[in-house]
Order: C-alpha cells, then sequence, then structure tokens
C-alpha cells in the first residue's frame, strides 16, 4: 500500500515506479527507521496523543518486525522505500492501531532523522577504526625512532629523517580525520523529527523527549531547514574523501617502496598478488586497490554537493538521491580502514635499506649549508658553496662522507674535520630536536601529544 495513494486514481507507471522506488538502497537503514519510529510512538504514548496502550502495540509490532528481519524471517520487499515497507508490515501484524503510528510526522522529517541516525553510526564507527589506526602508528613510530631514512620533496631524497618521524605524520593526518568527524558528528546529532513535512506539526509532541530516547543531543531549530538540511551528509562525506585521500597518500608510497628501486618494505603474501602471465611478479594489488577506492568516495561526495547546489526550500524528491552516496562512502571507508591496518600490521621494513638509502643522494647537503652558515657564512653564499660542492662531488663520483677534508677546504678555509660530523645521517636527524624536527628526542614528544589527543577522543 502507498502511504499516499488517497488522492490518485490511477496507478503509478511501472516504469515511473521503478524510478521512484528507493527500497533497493535505502532498505539499509531498517534499524535507524524502526528505532525512530518506536521512539516517536513512545512519544505519542506519553503525551496522550495516541493512547497508551495503542503506542504500546505499536512498539511491540515494531520490535517484532525489528526481530525478524534481524532473523532472516521477513524479507524486505514489496514497497517503495523502507518506511513504508515498516509501515505496511506493521499494518499486517496489529491491524489498524498501526495506522496511528505516522501521526503528528511526514516522511520528510522522517527520513531526515533515520539518515542522521544512519551517519551517526557511520561516524562513531570511522572514529573507532581510526582510532585503532593512530594507535598502531604512533607505536611503530616510537619502535623507528632510531631508524633513519631519507625524507622526500618532489621525490627526491631531501634531508634525513626517521621512519618514525614518518609513522608520526601519517598519525597525525588519520587522528586529525577522527577529530574532524567526531566534530562532524556534533553537527549531525541534532533530531528533526517534528518537523513534519516542512512546518512542523499541530500536534503538541514532546521533541526533547523523543531526542533523548534517540540520543540526540538537541533538535532542529527551524522545520524548513529541518528537513532539507544535508550539510551533515555533506560534512560527513567530505571528512570520509579526506581520510580516503590520507590512506591514498601513505598507499602510493607503499606502492613504490614495495619495489625493487626501494626495496623499503616487504608486503605480506596474504596482502599481495601474482601474475597470469609473469610468474616472479608480486603486485601490490591491495595498495593500488586502496588508492583507487579514494575515488569512489571522492565521487559520492561530487554526486551530493550537485544534488543539492540547486535546491529551493524545503523538501525536494532530489533529496532521495542523498542516501546512496552515504552508504556507498560508509561501506567504503569501512572496509579500506580495516583492510589497511590489517596489512600494515603483517608490513616488514628493512630499516637497513632505508639507512643506506639516507647516506646517498646528497641528502645531507642542507647539513654542509647550514654548518657554514653557523659559522659566520652569509646563508645564501653558504648555499652556493654547497652546490659547487655537490656539483664537483657528481663530477669525481664521490659523496660528502668521502671527500677529502683538503679537498672541502678548496671551496671555504672555514671547513674543518667537524663537517664529517655534520654530514652524517643520524646526526643531522638527532640535531633536529625542534618542535616538530625529526630527532629521537623530539619525536617521543609528539608521541606523546597523539596518545594524548587519541585518549580524548
Amino acid at each position: 500500500m502507498k502511504l499516499w495513494s488517497g488522492r490518485f486514481t490511477a496507478e503509478l507507471d511501472g516504469l515511473a515506479e521503478e524510478f521512484n522506488d528507493s527500497l533497493p538502497f535505502d532498505r539499509a537503514m531498517y534499524r535507524q527507521d524502526i528505532a525512530c519510529s518506536v521512539a516517536h510512538c513512545t512519544m505519542l504514548g506519553a503525551t496522550g496523543i495516541i493512547p497508551e496502550a495503542d503506542a504500546k502495540t505499536i512498539k511491540d509490532g515494531l520490535l517484532s518486525i525489528l526481530d525478524d528481519i534481524d532473523g532472516g524471517r521477513l524479507k524486505i520487499s514489496g514497497a517503495e522505500d523502507i518506511h513504508s515497507f515498516v509501515e505496511n508490515a506493521l499494518v499486517s501484524r496489529i491491524g489498524d492501531v498501526g495506522k496511528k503510528l505516522h501521526t503528528a510526522r511526514s516522511r520528510n522529517d522522517q527520513v531526515a532523522t533515520d539518515l542522521r541516525l544512519y551517519v551517526r553510526d557511520a561516524a562513531d564507527g570511522a572514529i573507532s577504526q581510526l582510532c585503532e589506526l593512530v594507535g598502531m602508528l604512533a607505536d611503530l613510530a616510537e619502535k623507528h625512532a632510531q631508524d633513519v631514512m631519507p625524507a622526500y620533496t618532489h621525490m627526491q631524497k631531501a634531508q634525513p629523517t626517521t621512519l618514525g618521524h614518518y609513522f608520526s605524520a601519517y598519525a597525525n593526518m588519520f587522528l586529525r580525520d577522527a577529530e574532524r568527524l567526531k566534530d562532524c558528528r556534533k553537527r549531525v546529532n541534532v533530531m528533526p523529527l517534528g518537523n513534519g513535512a516542512a512546518v512542523a506539526t499541530t500536534f503538541p509532541v514532546d521533541r526533547a523527549l523523543t531526542a533523548k530516547l534517540l540520543g540526540f543531543d538537541s533538535v532542529t531549530e527551524n522545520s524548513l531547514d529541518g528537513v532539507s538540511d544535508r550539510d551533515f551528509v555533506i560534512e560527513y562525506l567530505s571528512a570520509a574523501a579526506l581520510v580516503m585521500l590520507h590512506l591514498s597518500r601513505i598507499n602510493e608510497e607503499f606502492v613504490y617502496w614495495s619495489g625493487g628501486e626501494f626495496a623499503f618494505i616487504k608486503l605480506a603474501d596474504e596482502f599481495s598478488t601474482g601474475s597470469s602471465i609473469m610468474p616472479q611478479k608480486k603486485n601490490p594489488d591491495v595498495c593500488e586497490l586502496l588508492r583507487g577506492k579514494s575515488g569512489r568516495v571522492f565521487g559520492d561526495l561530487a554526486a551530493m554537493l550537485t544534488v543539492m547546489k540547486g535546491l529551493p526550500l524545503a523538501y525536494n524528491k532530489d533529496m532521495q538521491e542523498d542516501k546512496e552516496p552515504v552508504f556507498d562512502a560508509d561501506k567504503t571507508l569501512r572496509i579500506s580502514l580495516a583492510v589497511f591496518t590489517k596489512m600494515l600490521q603483517k608490513t616488514g621494513f628493512d630499516t637497513d635499506a632505508m639507512a643506506r638509502a639516507a647516506d646517498g643522494g646528497f641528502s645531507c647537503a642542507t647539513e654542509v649549508a647550514d654548518y657554514l652558515a653557523a659559522k659566520g657564512v652569509p646563508f645564501r653564499t653558504a648555499h652556493e658553496i654547497t652546490g659547487k660542492i655537490v656539483r664537483h662531488c657528481i663530477d669525481c663520483g664521490r659523496t660528502l662522507q668521502d671527500l677529502p677534508l683538503d679537498e672541502y677546504k678548496k671551496f671555504s678555509d672555514v671547513f674543518d674535520a667537524d663537517v664529517f660530523t655534520a654530514v652524517d645521517a643520524r646526526t643531522a636527524v638527532e640535531r633536529r630536536s625542534v618542535v616538530g624536527g625529526c630527532a629521537p628526542s623530539e619525536l617521543a614528544r609528539q608521541i606523546k601529544t597523539l596518545r594524548k589527543r587519541l585518549k580524548g577522543l
């Protein structure tokens, strides 16, 4: 039965009905829809809008529907959306009493409430997964605080850092993601139920009671805004897109770090695949797919922005397109975080290879320039001198570490034997103890701060 059929004399065209129906995807919200209806009918009974006995009958019927769906005894089908399905199932079980459930509400405020409940659950799940990942990255940062590796800019060796500093960087990214989702949750957790179709209801509903029953912090202040607001969806999708962006970045690095040209990491066989023609291949397919999955969530965000950009107040049917992007982003984000976290647990790191790489490629050239500047040479002059030294080393096949002191002195009399301490990668790392630096002592502070922020989530 259509919830709106009374005004019409003809059935909806079959193709139009297929086009209109949302049950194939909004069935994912059956738990939220039933929870919303249970709270609503509880409020209806408590305020005397319907008899308490009727409210109890409705509530018992709704809970039996939930139990049967969960138990596989009731198939969700035969309705235009999940709201119609639940109400029709209720009426078939308890009779006309079930028709009182929709008193003092519209599908407009009902679906807006259901979606907020779903997004709240999605955000909570992602926050929990992110906290687990940040904790793991903090542990890895602590474990590898002394393991030197090259940092890169423009994909070229830049300066020495540590693997621990690298992990701390991503821990900060994912922690911001968790904090962003938690902040987003504040605006998600506002209840629109009671806003009706557009201009609220004439019934004396107790919105505060319904909000309390559903765990909302507050209720929407304006009914036109309440039924038409999807900012919370866009904000959630934006936060999810940033998580996927960060996953894509770290997996991009894992892809080339796992290749023979770098050989910094060894991906577990359980998270790699082979080639159908090249027997020697061990492909980082999971990393690549994690990188690629980001595009789905970016698309979900773009789709939602496009849907909402030209809509007048209040509710419009375009908003039916708000659910699939949320469902897709939630599913993609949750499995991506789960598989990456599990893969990271089994990834091996060749710290010897990293240390060798940090010693090559003139990554300590900045140390030479800083060495000269610390001895009074203007930095721009020091930079020019160091560039000439690097050019000389390239021409004669030497490194900064094995260039003799007498050759250093050809470029400046300021050089002394302590230059060889300056160009040692480990020393270069240890000297960067300013806040945010890669020195192990400073990294210990960063990790402590990370764990404190993590504990506050």
